[in-house]
Parts: C-alpha cells; sequence; structure tokens
C-alpha cells in the first residue's frame, strides 16, 4: 500500500520559532517529525512512500533522499505551483491503483495503521477518517455519524452545529480509494491554472472538495482512535506536544501497546444523581467532573465510560434519546476543556412487567454491572491492560464490575462507607487528585 505524504505546507505560525527550517524537519526532541512518522511507517510496514513538497521542498529532500537510510522507497512531488492540499493526487492519479493512506506531514502522530486499515477493508469504505475527542471541539470542526461510523455530516468551523454533540474531530489521517478522484467533480486539466474570473490559481481542497461532498453517502467512515495526534501549528502547540513525546505519552497511545484506563460511572460519578435519568433537561455535570477528567486525559489514562442503561429496555428512554443525552455530556466536558474516549452503556434489564419494556432487552445479559462485559470489551477494543486500570462509581455494582474485570477500584461516598480494598473518595476530583496524578 502507498503513503501519500503532504510535506509541502508552508507552517506559518510555527516559523516564527524555526524561519529557516520547513515544518516537517522541525525537531522533536533532536529528530525531525517527518522522520519519525517515516520510521514509524517503516516498522509498520508500510515503505512505499510520496512525499508532496513545495515551500523550502529541496531541504526535505537533500534529508530524506530516495528514502534507503530509513528502510523504505521515497518518491516525490515537487509543487512548484501550489496545488492545493489534494492537487498533487491528481497529478499521481496514475500511480494510485489502490487504497492508499494519505497522511500529514507536519502533525505528531503514533497510530497502528495496519489496525486503521483492517477497519477500513472490513467496512469496503471509500474513505476512512481518523478520529478522535480533542480538548477544544467547541472550535473543530466535527463529523456526525451513524451507528456504525459512517458519516453523516461533515460539520466545517464555520457550519452551524446542533446544540448537543460528540466530540469527534478528524486528525487529517486518512485511508483512500483512488476512485474518489474519479467521483470528483473536478476537472483534473484545470489544476495549478490560473482561473479567468478571479485571476487566482486553481487549487484543490482535500476536505471541502474531496470528503465533505462524501457525507451521507455512506461509503465514508470514522475510525474512532485514542492514539496520539495532535497538530503543531504553533508555538504553543509545538511546545505541548514536545513534552508529551518526552514523558512518553506519544508512543504509549499507539494501540500496538497496552493501554491503561480510568471507567467511569455516569450518574453520581459524573452528573448528578436524580435516579432514572430520563430526559435530557436533567443531565447536569457533577462540580469538579470536567477537571477531574482533565486531569485523566493529561495523565495518559484513557477515560472510558461504562453505564448501566435499564430505561432502554424499560422502554422509558429511546438508543437515539440517550445518545442525545451523551452528546450532551461530551459537548459540556468539551467546554471545560475534557473528553472521554468511548461510552459504553448496557440497555438490559432482567426484571419484566413493566408497561412499554422492549422485550428483547429483558434479559440477564453479561455486561450490566456487577457484571463486567462493558469493561471486557472495552478492553478488547482499545488493548486494555484491565489490571493496571481502574473502575471508579458511586455503587456497589460499580466496583463489583471493577473487581469481576480484574481492575482497581475507587467507590465514590459521601458518608465513606468501605468496600474491601476498595480506596473510598468523596467525588471523582479528589480520585482525580489522589489516584491518578501520583501514579503519571
Amino acid at each position: 500500500m502507498k503513503t501519500i505524504l503532504m510535506a509541502g505546507g508552508r507552517g506559518t505560525r510555527i516559523s516564527a520559532v524555526y524561519p529557516d527550517i520547513p515544518k516537517p524537519l522541525i525537531p522533536i526532541d533532536g529528530i525531525p517529525v517527518l522522520e519519525r512518522e517515516i520510521r514509524s511507517l517503516a516498522e509498520q510496514g508500510f515503505t512505499d512512500l510520496i512525499l508532496t513538497v513545495s515551500h523550502m521542498g529541496e531541504k526535505i529532500m537533500d534529508y530524506f533522499g530516495d528514502g534507503s537510510g530509513y528502510g523504505v522507497s521515497i518518491q516525490y512531488y515537487n509543487e512548484t505551483t501550489p496545488l492545493g492540499n489534494a492537487g498533487a493526487l491528481f497529478r499521481l492519479r496514475d500511480q494510485l491503483t489502490e487504497d492508499f493512506l494519505l497522511l500529514n506531514a507536519d502533525a505528531i502522530f503514533d497510530v497502528d495503521f495496519n489496525r486503521m486499515v483492517e477497519f477500513h477493508r472490513a467496512r469496503h469504505a471509500l474513505v476512512t477518517l481518523l478520529t478522535h475527542p480533542n480538548s477544544h471541539p467547541y472550535d473543530s470542526g466535527l463529523l456526525i455519524a451513524d451507528e456504525n461510523g459512517a458519516v453523516k455530516q461533515w460539520l466545517a468551523k464555520e457550519d452551524a452545529r446542533p446544540d448537543y454533540y460528540k466530540n469527534r474531530v478528524n486528525a487529517g489521517l486518512h485511508v483512500i480509494s483512488p476512485e474518489i478522484l474519479d467521483l470528483a467533480d473536478i476537472d483534473p486539466d484545470r489544476i495549478g491554472t490560473t482561473d479567468e474570473e478571479t485571476g487566482k490559481t486553481v487549487k484543490i481542497d482535500l476536505d471541502r472538495q474531496l470528503l465533505k461532498p462524501l457525507a451521507g453517502s455512506g461509503k465514508m467512515f470514522c475510525y474512532d482512535s485514542p492514539e496520539y495526534v495532535k497538530d503543531m501549528g504553533t508555538p504553543e502547540r509545538y511546545q505541548a506536544a514536545a513534552a508529551d513525546f518526552r514523558a512518553g505519552i506519544v508512543q504509549a497511545r499507539n494501540l500496538k501497546r497496552k493501554q491503561r484506563a480510568v471507567f467511569l460511572d455516569r450518574d453520581g460519578t459524573i452528573n448528578k444523581y436524580v435516579g432514572f435519568l430520563r430526559d435530557i433537561g436533567q443531565f447536569e455535570l457533577l462540580d469538579g467532573a470536567a477537571e477531574a477528567i482533565r486531569r485523566i486525559n493529561a495523565s495518559g489514562y484513557l477515560c472510558i465510560v461504562a453505564t448501566n442503561q435499564p430505561v432502554i429496555a424499560r422502554g422509558e428512554v429511546t438508543a437515539p434519546e440517550l445518545a442525545e443525552i451523551h452528546n450532551k455530556m461530551e459537548t459540556l466536558l468539551g467546554l471545560g476543556g475534557a473528553y472521554v474516549d468511548g461510552i459504553y452503556y448496557c440497555p438490559h434489564h432482567p426484571h419484566k412487567g413493566y408497561e412499554g419494556e422492549v422485550p428483547e432487552l429483558k434479559i440477564d445479559c453479561c455486561c450490566r454491572k456487577p457484571k463486567p462485559g462493558m469493561l471486557l470489551k472495552a478492553a478488547e477494543d482499545f488493548n486494555i491492560d484491565l489490571e493496571n486500570s481502574w473502575m471508579v462509581g458511586d455503587g456497589e455494582n460499580d466496583v463489583k464490575a471493577g473487581i469481576a474485570a480484574g481492575c482497581k477500584t475507587a467507590l465514590i461516598s459521601e458518608n465513606g462507607e468501605e468496600f474491601g480494598q476498595t480506596v473510598t473518595v468523596s467525588s471523582l476530583a479528589e480520585f482525580a487528585k489522589r489516584c491518578i496524578v501520583s501514579e503519571s
């Protein structure tokens, strides 16, 4: 499989720190970010590379040469006339005979791309986008997908968005079928020429002209991943990413490696307990919850919600209504600079006899806490080391589920009640301060 690395950006904002270095050659702990990307790709078997270069492209070509020193083969496409971030794809169309990776060469990432390609092929997708939550979804472009991950809407920063939304942001890493180049309403011969009406060079924008039009087609999918991907376009973001690299967080997030996680119950742990929460208006974050989850995010632990939701089986809340409640949770957390990496819920309830109940969900399942099914499924999805993970909740069933899964456990208890070897805390905020910061 070919990998195309887009390495032509000018890096206007970061150039204040590195004015004479193209953005992909800016060093992270002494080694250029693009070199780290190439070495990671080579280790995973992606050795057939094409680099599209433009601004100070000769420095990139001189540095990497033919790629043999890095265990790869590198071909260059030098844009003497800037074509936009997707224009070169049309120039390379004859070489693109199968699906290919398309990556930004000036972001810091460490991703298991074989896992992503497997996801792409299983869905017979035209495009798969690596998507992740971030700490500022309110000013990021968002993707809205169905329950299978197919993109329904592509919301750019300037687009109107719903009141509540899932924190799902395009990370700029793609698996793409060359078929999308043929489907696009673009005349390849006009790319790089001067438009008679505007007097400007005709350029192609990847997101707006090639990807966004696929929303709703059922052929573009979100690959949700907690793996590390961060743009380093400003001095502040560069310094933050460099610090993460030195702390080992970048490398540790690759899903080839075992992850640590903090599993959180929802009601009474993240939001105020109101009994069976049936209406979105009842959802209100607990004081300190966003700050606590922000601490978990910064520690390198995954943050995963695992919640019993018998209101589904009881017929009191539909699955779409629950999804909207969780969208509100993610939106409010995002406003506080925090995010969750995954949400798992059990819709079942074993007791029958409720008016409007859903018969097929009235079962004794393996996922309803105190059983550990949700934690075990998350561990499979995210390669989690359960022994070095936590389950945190405000009830005995949360603790029992954590113990059954092999996790360390913490019980939120206002009156200080204890449960075996479980750590007792007064709130999620106290847990984060006592148990997470001290370990990271």
